[in-house]
């Protein structure tokens, strides 16, 4: 009985020792991504009618570029209002008159080269690997013929319009003279991961032209960005529901916006509205950046 009261002393006395526990390494951080946001001109004296509009508090349009930096490549996001070889900065605003075919007229300004703005942060147009296009109106596809050895991605609905005979209306078709020759991605209606990492998709969004898109840009630090391309021109149009009288389809427009509103809000972020020229003036300029 002392023996046994004795051991059970010693067994109570032993410092209790915590099973061992099995460690999962730390998932390793993402590679990282940058958004650039770039100055490709702006588009004046915009009649808000045309969009559905009364009145718009800022009768101009932000003309953007943007350009996302990814491990595996970079992808520039449109190509502007008025090409870099057409004129020569000086430090200034220049005011610029873009004629489209059948001689309708454009006023834009233009402040500085899409080619000086990638060379500034590192990635100068022969470094380009993919040109992606929200759609091919002329104010979107100036730049295009900078970039033949990079491989172009765009709705192959965008593509039939862009080589139709006559091509898709507001368009500019000797902007894409080197088409024939680039490699292409064209798509169907499906989600495209450019990199393969769920980071930057290309989702169709059809209505505003027939191969509309839109690209979706999930950032560590900044979160989810859409860049709508042409899907809204004014903030005003997101509260009144209006659509351009001069889009390809008014209905597909509509459907695209209430499927992509669906689409962002399941996966977070927040959406740019790309010729919003006032909020498009809130945002970082290059050579700064979004991670």
């Amino acid at each position: 009985m002392m023996r046994s009261l004795a051991c059970g002393v010693l067994l109570l006395s032993l410092p209790m020792v915590p099973p061992a526990r099995t460690t999962r390494p730390a998932r390793p951080a993402p590679p990282p991504l940058r958004l650039y946001v770039l100055d490709c001109g702006t588009t004046d004296h915009v009649d808000p009618t045309r969009f559905g509009l009364p009145t718009v508090a800022v009768p101009r349009l932000a003309d953007p570029c943007f350009l996302i930096v990814h491990p595996k490549g970079t992808l520039l996001w449109d190509a502007g209002a008025y090409p870099d070889s057409a004129w020569t900065p000086d430090g200034t605003p220049q005011a610029k008159r873009v004629t489209l075919p059948g001689g309708a007229g454009r006023d834009v300004t233009v402040r500085d080269r899409l080619s000086a703005q990638l060379e500034r942060v590192g990635v100068p147009p022969e470094r380009i690997t993919y040109v992606g296009l929200s759609h091919a109106h002329w104010d979107h596809t100036a730049n295009l013929y900078q970039f033949p050895h990079a491989t172009w991605i765009l709705r192959r609905a965008e593509l039939d319009a862009m080589t139709a005979t006559p091509p898709l209306p507001l368009s500019q078709p000797s902007d894409w003279a080197a088409l024939p020759g680039v490699r292409r991605v064209a798509l169907g209606a499906e989600d495209y991961d450019v990199f393969g990492d769920g980071r930057v998709i290309l989702k169709f969004a059809p209505g505003h032209t027939p191969g509309h898109q839109v690209l979706y840009v999930r950032l560590a630090r900044t979160g989810g960005v859409l860049l709508a391309g042409d899907l809204y021109h004014f903030p005003e149009q997101v509260a009144a529901g209006t659509v351009p009288a001069f889009d390809y389809d008014t209905a597909a427009t509509r459907a695209s916006r209430a499927d992509v509103a669906a689409w962002l809000k399941a996966r977070g972020g927040v959406m740019w509205i790309q010729h919003d020229f006032v909020g498009n003036a809130l945002l970082r300029k290059a050579p700064a950046y979004y991670e």
